[in-house]
């Protein structure tokens, strides 16, 4: 192991060992202390739990972004109290070349590699450092500090994009989808079942809805040559109060994989009699704006490993959403590869740690273009 991966290996451990799934407030007191000991930035802590730092001068700024928050862990990743315990003791384990643990993948290896490049870049402008609380929670944080005024020009987010053109090489993401999730609510007249007539039956219209939303074409767009296709589902259906009442209310779940500039027309469900349609949440998708950044990271990438990056497209939601929505020119590039964030066997490779460590110094020193 070299020195540099030792070093990223050491500080993801220490962030790792950290719990963040009940209160990332720990978590981001050592992203703070670290960057407050370890450089000379303007470091602050926002009234969100955010941590924001700034360091060098340019016309133009470049974030790198991630979030020290978690997912709950599995029971297997825990060595003393429950996973329902606010701050149990995580385990980590470095097993052939990978950390083992929560969080390792999603996402603070990534997060201590834009750390260490964070403090030891030259940077080409002023570079910005953003880890964000309730990424896991629909992005309060990022949100919170978009409407706070944070708005860098240019971002690399380091969620995951290891795995994607081929095995053991790390990409870079010119877009990904969104999530937006909704609820169709039918609304009819209960009767004794013995005479359905009597009533107006929800589960029918709520059937009715879902026909419509079966022939909705899901959609598709164009980013930077790649095509990103969405898709639309109904995911659940619950409905009735007894085995001899006509229902007179229905409700169905709807999962929509949004792509940059198009939605699905779900207001078409409203056509049917008694049925209403609300939106329980919208993550946002991502397209990169401009071809020189996505082709600057994409050297970046390809000057940090052995094989060939290439531009893709990434399936998840991410902070990118947000920021994109905001104005900032976005990519994603980061160590996790598909499969592993969220598992109860999450884990991530120290040389791919090391890799992004190189990745995002490389942007930081070359882009803003000047």
């Amino acid at each position: 192991m070299t020195q540099d991966t030792a070093a990223v290996a050491e500080l993801t451990r220490r962030l790792v060992s950290i719990p963040s799934h009940a209160d990332e407030g720990a978590a981001g007191d050592a992203v703070e202390e670290w960057l407050r000991a370890e450089t000379d930035a303007a470091v602050r802590r926002d009234d969100h739990g955010n941590v924001l730092a700034r360091r060098g001068e340019g016309a133009a700024s470049l974030a790198l972004v991630g979030h020290h928050d978690v997912v709950d862990p599995d029971p297997s990743q825990v060595v003393s109290g429950t996973p329902d315990d606010p701050d149990p003791e995580y385990r980590i384990e470095a097993r052939e070349g990978r950390l083992h643990g929560r969080g390792t993948a999603d996402m603070k290896g990534s997060l201590a590699a834009a750390l260490l490049a964070f403090r030891d870049a030259d940077p080409a402008g002023e570079l910005v450092f953003a880890s964000f609380a309730g990424e896991e929670r629909g992005g309060v944080g990022a949100r919170a500090a978009i409407d706070d005024g944070f708005a860098p020009d240019y971002a690399v987010v380091g969620e995951g994009t290891t795995g994607y053109s081929g095995p053991d090489t790390t990409d870079v993401a010119v877009a990904h989808r969104g999530r937006r999730g909704s609820t169709l609510t039918a609304h009819g007249t209960a009767a004794h079942a013995s005479e359905p007539d009597a009533g107006e039956n929800a589960v029918y219209r709520a059937c009715d809805a879902v026909d419509v939303v079966r022939d909705l074409p899901a959609p598709e767009t164009t980013v930077l040559g790649h095509q990103v296709r969405g898709s639309v589902a109904v995911t659940g259906i619950e409905g009735g109060s007894g085995w001899n009442v006509i229902p007179e209310d229905c409700s169905v779940t709807v999962d929509e994989r949004t792509v940059p500039g198009e939605r699905v027309p779900l207001d078409r469900v409203e056509t049917v009699d008694g049925v209403e349609w609300t939106v329980d949440q919208d993550l946002p998708p991502m397209a990169c704006d401009d071809a020189d950044f996505a082709d600057a990271a994409l050297a970046a990438a390809d000057a940090a490993q052995t094989g060939t990056p290439d531009h893709v497209v990434k399936p998840h939601a991410t902070d990118a959403g947000w920021l994109a929505a905001a104005g900032t020119t976005c990519v994603v590039a980061g160590a996790a590869e598909p499969g592993e964030a969220h598992t109860a066997t999450e884990s991530v490779s120290l040389d791919v740690l090391e890799r992004c460590r190189r990745l995002y110094r490389r942007v930081a020193e070359r882009w803003p273009a000047t």
